[in-house]
């Protein structure tokens, strides 16, 4: 399963939850902001990202994986990046990997949102 194909779902997502100025890591859209991670200048691309209520928000599709350390990396540096700016991660997670998304956050405790999408 590749998660380039979900990330259509998530900008689905984020049109039918009123988020405008959509970027997303895909064709069509503007690529979000790269951002860098000072530790190791490891770069991070947000698969998608949308304002709603004047702040911009970072939506992340989440698959299940071996190794799920690049994954928290990320979302732990996007919620931190959202938090300063009073904004909020959206893991948006397919059926048969939600219950690894919550474990992942609870585990590391990222104040994300976990959601489910088909």
């Amino acid at each position: 399963m590749e998660k380039e194909s979900f990330i259509p779902l998530a900008v689905k997502w984020a049109q039918a939850h009123g988020f405008k100025e959509i970027q997303a890591n895909m064709e069509g859209y503007d690529t979000p902001t790269a951002y860098e991670r000072a530790a190791d200048n490891e770069k991070f691309i947000p698969d998608v990202t949308g304002v709603n209520m004047f702040n911009r928000h970072y939506l992340e599709v989440s698959l299940k994986t071996d190794q799920p350390r690049g994954s928290v990396s990320k979302w732990k540096l996007l919620s931190e990046l959202a938090g300063m700016k009073g904004a909020k991660l959206y893991l948006l997670a397919p059926k048969g990997h939600v219950r690894f998304t919550k474990e992942l956050v609870l585990q590391y405790n990222i104040p994300a949102e976990v959601i489910k999408i088909d």
